[in-house]
């Protein structure tokens, strides 16, 4: 792994976003660097998932989920009170008020860049 993405080998990642293919692109990032990834497209789901049992070692979370009655502070809520670091991607720009009740969450911004991706996850777990 010589792009210095081995800080995921062996992590479960849990990656939340309505739009498939990218959460497939991410899914096929996040693998190729050694992540085991779950990908689930809504926040309802995540939190069934996560109370269900679910264990993780880092999030992505799209920030705003389109068809939904949610977004996805829910699940960062509880991935918050677990201890689970996460970074949200969002379509929408710098300054979004839902990302503002967790200031410690890396934010990127779509359409994403992996190396800035991978960056925010790197920050998200050395914080944690």
């Amino acid at each position: 792994m010589a792009d210095g993405s081995a800080f995921l080998s062996g992590k479960r990642c849990l990656v939340i976003d309505d739009e498939f293919l990218i959460a497939l692109d991410i899914q096929q990032t996040l693998e190729g660097a050694g992540a085991r990834v779950t990908c689930i497209g809504d926040a309802d789901e995540a939190l069934a998932a996560l109370k269900g049992g679910a264990q993780f070692d880092v999030a992505v979370l799209d920030l705003k989920l389109s068809g939904f009655a949610r977004d996805s502070t829910s699940v960062a809520a509880l991935l918050t009170e677990r201890g689970v670091p996460f970074v949200f991607l969002t379509g929408l720009r710098a300054g979004n008020e839902l990302a503002q009740n967790f200031p410690h969450a890396p934010l990127v911004e779509k359409p994403y860049q992996v190396a800035l991706l991978m960056d925010a996850l790197r920050r998200a777990l050395d914080m944690n």
